[in-house]
């Protein structure tokens, strides 16, 4: 009988327990069949989860996130020494750690790679905007200092995408980034386009002691080599994990399942997994005006496009609140403009409002993605039904990646999300992040949620941001939503996460 993994979600999502039955070998290469092709390996460079999920091998973070979503040290050597008013973060490191050209990591590496993470990155800039300095204290400790108190500064020192990875100081000058050179388990052999992405060990790797815990704790280098393999048709990656043609097959259609179930590999399921979400382009073009934003919000039906996107409710949950309950940050409050069936004629009221002029709507998605692309027909036809005039622009994922970042090209942009255990995290906290949404009653309900450090009092404040979002609609989430892969019953040692990683994984037959 076919084990399914599930991913559950308590406060947070949480990671599943390694199965620590079989022995743990090392040796041996896998093949993990991904999406499409990464648009670049620079993870500073780019916030889509497909650079994140192979570069998190090659490149490491001062933190990162543990089993229950808390922050962990990574190459710094414990938690930040906050300062009484909130604005001096002092960073231990962790000394003797080499990068792959042999050289060991000092502060100065740390404060170069942290100034080009500001200047690059979309997370980077958006923490850069409270940073006023960067400082090597001595070899072995970072001090960051701001300009006001800003509680998401560790979470976002510790995502995997638009990340703030420390490279060698020689490094942090080059944008875009050529030499792909970091501290991580595995390093980069050899990328040969929409062919492969082939890792090997890394020698000398320096992993923390203990056990694994979620993305912290131990990295245990068992596989020899992993290749990540772009394939970028759903059809395709269904087929290949029915075969068992890779050990690690990602991002299946959901409608899949019973299919994956009867073949050679093993489902996995992770619920619940995250959201979609339309990203509107709010610098310029229809949806800089917000009357055309919110004819879009009126005229959405989510409950159809949910359905045509997952097939199942057992796959999907029509909801508002951008947090499930099971969050503390869930809250239905300033969600009255969520309809779950739409409302065609309120979206007809307010495109005339606007003084809508039959400008082509232009909605960029990709294939590659199936349930984004099924998402964008039925959100089509219902915004023809009010009024638009529709433009689909189906691309490959890694060009809209590139699109997304020119305002002239795009009006909505279609994307998804894991559930993000700070929501300063999501891309439209960044006033820089594609869609650039930047208002003064955003700053406002941003800021006061970003300057407190009581959880409690932060949870509240996050009611006040989800207000503004659905009031200036610079996004529309339009779901939760499961997600499928599928997994070698060879393969061990992998803990279902949002963004799949394979330190600590083995093979069981060689």
């Amino acid at each position: 009988m076919k084990k399914m993994a599930l991913l559950a979600a308590t406060s947070v999502i949480a990671f599943l327990s390694v199965n620590a039955a079989q022995a743990q070998t090392k040796g041996g290469v896998i093949d993990v069949a991904t999406i499409g092709e990464p648009p670049t390996l620079d993870p500073m460079a780019s916030t889509a989860d497909l650079v994140g999920i192979i570069t998190q091998h090659i490149f490491e973070t001062l933190y990162t996130f543990d089993a229950k979503w808390g922050a962990t040290p990574l190459l710094a050597a414990g938690l930040p020494a906050i300062s009484e008013d909130g604005k001096t973060y002092t960073i231990p490191l962790r000394t003797g750690i080499k990068f792959h050209d042999g050289s060991v990591m000092t502060a100065a590496d740390v404060v170069a790679s942290l100034e080009r993470w500001t200047r690059i990155a979309t997370r980077g800039k958006q923490a850069g905007e409270v940073i006023t300095g960067i400082t090597a204290t001595d070899d072995a400790t970072v001090t960051i200092t701001l300009s006001k108190p800003y509680a998401p500064l560790v979470a976002l020192l510790s995502l995997n995408n638009a990340a703030a990875i420390v490279i060698p100081a020689a490094n942090a000058a080059q944008d875009p980034l050529e030499s792909f050179i970091g501290t991580g388990p595995y390093k980069l052999q050899e990328r040969v386009p929409d062919q492969y992405i082939q890792l090997v060990r890394f020698d000398d790797y320096q992993s923390l002691g203990g056990e694994p815990n979620g993305y912290g704790g131990a990295r245990n280098q068992y596989l020899d080599e992993i290749r990540f393999v772009p394939v970028p048709d759903p059809s395709t990656r269904i087929g290949v994990a029915v075969s068992g043609q890779y050990d690690y097959v990602d991002q299946l259609p959901v409608e899949s399942f019973e299919q994956v179930s009867g073949g050679a590999t093993e489902p996995v399921v992770l619920a619940p997994f995250g959201w979609p979400v339309f990203m509107m382009n709010t610098k310029e073009g229809l949806n800089a005006d917000v009357r055309v934003r919110k004819a879009i919000q009126a005229a959405l039906a989510p409950e159809d496009m949910m359905l045509a996107a997952f097939g199942s409710p057992d796959f999907f949950s029509v909801e508002a609140a951008w947090y499930p309950e099971s969050f503390v940050w869930h809250s239905n409050e300033g969600t009255d403009a969520y309809k779950p069936t739409g409302d065609t004629e309120a979206a007809k009221a307010l495109l005339a409002e606007a003084g809508y002029d039959g400008t082509p709507l232009r909605i960029l998605t990709s294939r590659q993605y199936e349930f984004h692309y099924k998402m964008a027909l039925v959100a089509q036809a219902y915004l023809e039904a009010a009024g638009f005039k529709v433009q689909m622009d189906v691309v490959e994922w890694a060009t809209l990646t590139k699109n997304r970042a020119d305002p002239a090209l795009w009006d909505i942009y279609i994307t998804h999300s894991p559930f993000l255990p700070e929501p300063s995290l999501m891309g439209l906290m960044s006033d820089t992040s594609p869609g650039w949404w930047a208002t003064d009653a955003k700053h406002a309900a941003v800021e006061a949620f970003n300057a407190e450090s009581d959880p409690a009092r932060r949870a509240q404040l996050f009611v006040d941001v989800q207000k503004v979002i659905y009031d200036e609609v610079p996004g529309y989430k339009v779901g939760n939503f499961n997600a499928l892969a599928a997994q070698s019953p060879d393969l061990d040692g992998v803990t279902p996460a949002p963004w799949p990683y394979f330190w600590n994984a083995y093979v069981t037959a060689q």
